[in-house]
């Protein structure tokens, strides 16, 4: 996992980066919790998301929003940290010209980034959304979803009530073309404490049954 330094809106942007064999592997963006909130490219459920990927063969990048370590900047609301992940798909890009496909995965805050990267970036072909804060924050931009992709929410998340995440599923799913599989973890809150590896297991086989790599 060798740390790359990547420029940025605000300078310099930290981050670990796993390179694929193979000239038309897949490639994947993670990306963390709020940065206000103790999130960074070093958290738990960041890390476990990061490790699916790289088992799977993908190019894999995660690094800290400004602010965050040692990226410089400081937290801009959604808009800078926004910029920041697009500054990091591009240079994701231009290390791997040739992959087949492009999945960006966010847990909580990143989630809502990612899905607003999602939106801009037509190259991305599919999505992983870990306890997307639905009441917190507004979705209403996915008209249309552009990707199907996967849910992952913990069945006791205390921070974000399952209603307001599932209105947003109801609303994604009934879009044409778009699947979103839904998945709630038994026994986990927002911050799957002890639940990580069952995370990771519902990653992998949602990814080898969609066929991500």
């Amino acid at each position: 996992m060798p740390e790359v330094i990547i420029n940025g809106p605000e300078g310099r942007i930290e981050g670990r980066y796993h390179h694929a064999r193979g000239g038309t592997a897949p490639m994947a963006l993670v990306l963390h919790p709020h940065p206000l909130h103790g999130g960074t490219m070093n958290n738990k459920i960041v890390y476990t998301l990061y490790q699916c990927f790289v088992r799977r063969g993908f190019s894999t990048l995660r690094f800290n929003f400004r602010g965050v370590g040692r990226s410089q900047g400081s937290f801009d609301r959604g808009e800078g940290e926004l910029a920041d992940a697009a500054a990091a798909l591009d240079w994701l890009q231009g290390y791997n010209p040739n992959a087949v496909t492009c999945w960006v995965a966010g847990y909580s805050f990143g989630a809502w980034i990612g899905m607003q990267l999602l939106m801009r970036r037509p190259e991305i072909d599919a999505f992983i959304s870990v306890s997307p804060p639905a009441n917190q924050y507004d979705f209403s931009f996915l008209a249309p979803c552009p990707s199907s992709g996967l849910i992952l929410q913990g069945d006791h998340d205390n921070l974000v009530p399952h209603e307001s995440v599932q209105k947003l599923v109801h609303k994604l799913s009934h879009q044409r073309d778009i699947k979103i599989d839904y998945r709630k973890i038994q026994g986990a809150d927002h911050f799957f404490m002890e639940s990580a590896e069952t995370l990771a297991t519902h990653v992998d086989t949602y990814r080898f049954r969609a066929g991500g790599a």
